[in-house]
């Protein structure tokens, strides 16, 4: 059975609609049976227009920065060849899609079909419905750092959603199987906190804290107002 290869993928636009806004970033990384090979594509592109302040609010990629970047017509092709005919794993796939395909459409290129994507966002809101499923909740969720993440960037948001998609599918332990038949689509929970069933506990733990640990607290909330969030209902002091 032939390898499974797909490639995780990112974007970063001047806004949020086609047309009227452009590509500016483009990340990508490679798995190989869900297990990353080191190969990426990034791409930082020059949108010939204005950047939004909103925009760069988001992504931190400044106008200036952009202008002596290659236009998408100068580095489609590039793409093309890196993403081949592998599956694409996005997050909210609809937003990254139509803009690929408008600018590939400018070029003359064949769209990206909806049928070789995988939506990241609807896995998550399937396996936690009424929940948070943007990728920083996702990657607390799974205890993912993504403390380099201060603001959006295409590689490295790819590099994050690859090991959220790892533990969406089941975990990391699939990417260590011998049988890859087996890991062509999502599995059950991998059972990772904090997924778990919660445990209950038989009996209450024992208070710890000395009397003048107790009475040393009661002190520090009384410097905190009237009405801190973590004083009783019935606003008597904690004991």
């Amino acid at each position: 059975m032939s390898d499974l290869r797909e490639l995780v993928l990112d974007t970063e636009t001047t806004g949020l609609e086609p047309g009227e806004h452009r590509i500016v970033e483009i990340g990508a990384l490679e798995l190989i049976n869900h297990v990353p090979t080191g190969r990426t594509y990034h791409q930082y592109i020059n949108p010939r227009r204005p950047m939004p302040a909103e925009a760069e609010a988001i992504h931190g990629i400044t106008e200036d920065f952009l202008r002596d970047k290659p236009v998408f017509e100068e580095v489609a092709q590039a793409f093309i060849d890196f993403i081949g005919t592998g599956t694409l794993v996005i997050h909210n796939a609809k937003f990254d899609v139509k803009f690929l395909n408008f600018e590939l459409g400018r070029v003359n290129k064949a769209p990206i079909r909806f049928d070789r994507v995988i939506d990241t966002l609807d896995m998550a809101r399937n396996r936690f419905p009424g929940a948070q499923n943007s990728l920083d909740a996702l990657c607390r969720r799974f205890r993912i750092d993504s403390a380099k993440r201060v603001k959006h960037g295409a590689l490295l948001d790819s590099e994050l959603l690859a090991d959220v998609y790892i533990e969406l599918i089941g975990g990391r332990q699939g990417g260590f199987s011998l049988d890859t038949s087996a890991r062509t689509g999502p599995t059950t929970d991998s059972g990772r906190l904090p997924d778990a069933p919660a445990k209950t506990r038989g009996k209450p733990r024992p208070v710890l804290l000395t009397e003048d640990e107790k009475a040393a607290h009661c002190a520090f909330i009384d410097t905190l107002g009237d009405a801190p969030k973590w004083r009783a209902p019935d606003d008597q002091k904690v004991s």
